[in-house]
């Protein structure tokens, strides 16, 4: 007997609890015909939802977000870096919140997830009245630039507006629009995986492990404290990593939390708890060793199609820039980002401390920093004082080609510590945009040459490094040190003292720079005798014995 047709919602909602509040009651008209109710939105409108929402998701957090950060301060198992990277990240978002130093360099691909009710009417291009107010906002704040375009399949040129947008724009039923404005920084972007797995994984001794494996993978090079979100199943592998990505920004909180015959997409609370106690134990913690690798976990299980079974995973980074907006018959509304996160830093700690920090004067000559360096073990905490240089992917790529036509790598690079970073704007009277590091494996692959020609001796950036980078400081005598990922604005207003283009000012943020920094905080993670901080957490979850190494 033929089953009857039922219709399930895939993904039923529960009432949205999120708190908006009115940003206009301009651009929207409600018209009645024939019972028929129709709520005409100006493009105007769209344009400054837009503009506002990025400006906002730039430059605040949720509150949710940070209460999660400020309770790592107060937590006795934490580890004092766990609690050193909570106190540098709610000191970040306090100095953001002033609306002029983006809470990180990267800016990220603005990106826009819509569901508009039939009863919506425009009439015009949503995503280019959407596209208009992103603009706006990249051109009047400090923003960086961070899109480029191809001009050929292996040439590009920087887009100098922060667009083309990533915008998705579903019709669906009812009397609202509903929208999910993202800043999704490269970091965070590039650890979304796909795992093309079978039925034989749906099994709790093989899933429970298989999912803590790639968790460990992620490294820190995206700045944890994560959200991380894994989605099991999936119609295709395009809707699996999809939902990761909304998942990982709580879009999917409300879902129910037990699936049904018909398919419907449901949380399993339970998994969810097991992997955060897991990320808990990996002791890669906060970045540099602990328990906060991840504040939360979402685990989502979807219908999928019997001859496979996707498993995607997604994460948000400590740069948790997310912000949801509607538009009903009442106007246009935004979601409350939180204003004030300084109220959440306790009054001991709102005046920084540099204790147990190795000063290290950058003043002197290379190879005498060099010397101090090697004199403390991997997870020592350094300040580092004096000029370094900044250059990141475009630049070393150049870098490569020069050397590889037989010129010889420029001086800077020999004489400096090299800071893996893209500044953004430098606002108006300010001495340098939000420069917080990017990920260092992305250069991974030019540090052996660059080392065997003299530079690259001493390389700063976020995030474990290749085994080929360890093989090469131990065979050139180079030191990588880490420098805390999502602080970006903290490093410019307190730790950068000038910056000047250098070389390559065509290249905008890509260019090569010199900067100048005082007390810049940085860990040793890898020293010129072979030894890899993150060693030990490969290691410590296979092996739950190993001694772990603290931080100094």
């Amino acid at each position: 007997m033929a089953k009857p047709f039922i219709w399930q919602e895939p993904f039923p909602h529960d009432k949205d609890p999120t708190e908006y509040y009115l940003f206009s009651d301009q651009y929207v008209s409600v018209n009645e015909a024939d019972n028929k109710t129709l709520i005409s939105v100006e493009p105007q409108g769209l344009t400054l939802l837009a503009k506002q929402a990025f400006y906002e998701a730039s430059f605040f957090l949720r509150s949710a977000h940070i209460k999660q950060v400020a309770s790592i301060l107060h937590d006795p198992e934490a580890s004092d870096n766990d609690r050193y990277v909570a106190l540098q990240l709610l000191r970040n978002a306090e100095v953001s919140a002033k609306g002029v130093l983006p809470n990180c360099q990267d800016t990220g691909t603005a990106t826009i997830v819509a569901e508009k009710g039939q009863s919506i009417w425009t009439g015009n291009n949503d995503a280019e009245a959407l596209s208009q107010g992103i603009y706006e906002t990249f051109q009047e704040n400090s923003l960086r630039y961070s899109q480029n375009a191809p001009l050929d399949m292996y040439s590009e040129v920087n887009t100098g507006t922060n667009l083309p947008a990533q915008i998705d724009i579903a019709a669906t039923s009812g009397e609202e629009y509903k929208f999910l404005f993202i800043n999704k920084g490269g970091g965070s972007a590039n650890k979304t995986a796909l795992f093309q797995e079978t039925r034989s994984i749906l099994d709790p001794e093989k899933l429970i492990p298989f999912l803590v494996a790639k968790m460990q993978a992620l490294g820190t090079a995206a700045c944890p404290p994560y959200h991380i979100a894994f989605v099991v199943g999936g119609t295709s592998a395009d809707q699996a990593l999809k939902v990761a990505k909304l998942a990982s920004t709580k879009y999917y909180d409300t879902l129910p939390t037990s699936g049904n015959e018909l398919g419907q997409a449901f949380r399993d609370l339970h998994l969810e708890s097991t992997l955060l106690n897991a990320s808990r134990e990996l002791g890669i913690g906060a970045q540099f060793g602990g328990k906060y690798f991840a504040h939360d976990i979402r685990v989502i299980r979807l219908p999928r199609h019997g001859g496979s079974c996707p498993i995607a995973l997604a994460l948000s980074c400590s740069a948790d820039r997310n912000i949801k907006a509607k538009i009903n018959r009442h106007g246009i509304w935004l979601e409350k980002l939180e204003h004030d996160p300084g109220r959440f830093i306790p009054e001991k700690l709102c005046v920084p401390h540099h204790t147990n920090e190795i000063r290290i004067d950058l003043n002197r000559p290379l190879n005498e920093v060099m010397t101090e360096l090697s004199r403390h073990p991997v997870g020592t905490r350094v300040s580092l004082s004096g000029p370094l240089i900044v250059a990141r992917d475009i630049a070393h790529a150049r870098l490569k080609a020069r050397l590889d036509a037989g010129v010889a790598l420029p001086e800077y690079m020999k004489n400096y510590i090299v800071y893996y970073a893209g500044p953004a704007k430098t606002p108006e009277g300010g001495t340098a945009g939000s420069l917080g590091p990017t990920t260092g494996g992305r250069m991974d692959s030019y540090v052996d040459a660059f080392q065997t020609a003299g530079g690259s001796l001493v390389m700063l950036s976020k995030g474990n490094r290749s085994q080929q980078v360890t093989d090469a400081c131990a065979r050139h005598g180079g030191f990588n040190l880490g420098s805390i990922g999502g602080a970006a604005a903290l490093l410019a207003q307190e730790y950068v003292k000038s910056l000047r283009c250098v070389e390559y000012g065509e290249l905008g943020m890509e260019a090569v720079w010199m900067m100048e920094v005082q007390n810049m905080p940085a860990f040793i993670l890898v020293d010129d005798k072979g030894n890899n901080f993150y060693q030990q957490f490969e290691l410590h979850h296979c092996c739950h014995h190993c001694p772990s190494q603290s931080l100094k």
